[in-house]
């Protein structure tokens, strides 16, 4: 059991390297950000005055300790799990469709490990990804031709002010 433990620990912290190094040079410069006025933002907190945007945003966990997010991809709306173990943020084909990426350009270049097994990924920079009013800009991401969900990971969450779990409830604080 430790050695498949520590076997399975050396695999990802290495893809997870090779993705931090690799992903940026494979991936062109995108074009400079737009603004979006289509994005919602949260209600204000009723314990802040009422000048004030809130900074942070709760979201509470599933039964089975899985926090889902919805959120703006390009403009387009992406359902996503929150996975703080995933090194980028990946998308399903569909959610990168939705959000402008042409399938045909797609190269897939990165092996990854996932629960499902080995599958193939091509690295792709989002323009943005915003969730409220916390969006962030040139995001790095991967597609995946065989993801049931789109994940955000850590390449929109340490973009972020921070971000805790705890109580069941995942809070993403941007300001």
């Amino acid at each position: 059991m430790k050695n498949w433990a520590l076997r399975q620990l050396l695999i990802w912290g290495g893809l997870a390297l090779l993705a931090a190094i690799i992903v940026p040079r494979l991936v062109p410069h995108p074009a400079p950000p737009r603004a979006n006025p289509a994005i919602a933002l949260p209600a204000p907190d009723a314990a802040q005055p009422q000048d004030e945007a809130p900074t942070a945003q709760v979201f509470p966990a599933d039964a089975q300790g899985h926090v889902y997010i919805d959120a703006l991809v390009n403009g387009a709306p992406v359902h996503f799990l929150v996975d703080t173990g995933a090194t980028l943020v990946s998308l399903t084909l569909r959610d990168a469709q939705a959000a402008g990426i042409d399938a045909g350009a797609l190269a897939y270049t990165v092996r990854t490990s996932t629960a499902n097994g080995i599958d193939e990924a091509a690295p792709v920079v989002l323009h943005e990804v915003s969730i409220g009013q916390m969006p962030v800009y040139d995001v790095h991401a991967l597609v995946h031709r065989n993801l049931g969900i789109s994940l955000l990971g850590e390449s929109y969450l340490t973009r972020l002010r921070s971000y805790d779990m705890q109580n069941g409830q995942l809070t993403l604080d941007w300001n």
